[in-house]
């Protein structure tokens, strides 16, 4: 249950971090006020499940998840432009998450 949490987290992660982009400097009231809402179940989330996991890993997942989500909804929902580099680094990161999961204890 802690994975399926952490995973929720990182997805309402990518969900403010959009949000903001909508808040256009928090000068709209609704992508405002969902962006802040998003942010605050996100963490609380987040501290739950660090109770369950190691603290190392589960941030790294939840940051993980909300730079490659809001790097691959950013190119789709604004055009931002994606090219080998930009994902060779998202590569490096998934790898990264996936070299600290293996090493994990537990």
């Amino acid at each position: 249950m802690a994975w399926v949490a952490l995973v929720l987290a990182g997805l309402l992660e990518v969900g403010w971090a959009i949000g903001l982009k909508y808040a256009d400097g928090f000068s709209k009231f609704w992508p405002s006020a969902l962006s802040i809402v998003a942010m605050l179940v996100s963490l609380v989330l987040l501290g739950w499940v660090m109770k369950y996991l190691p603290v190392g890993l589960a941030y790294a997942v939840w940051v993980g998840i909300g730079v490659v989500g809001t790097v691959i909804l950013s190119v789709i929902l604004f055009s931002e432009p994606m090219n080998a580099i930009r994902m060779l680094s998202i590569a490096l990161i998934v790898i990264g998450i996936i070299g600290l999961k293996l090493t994990s204890p537990g």
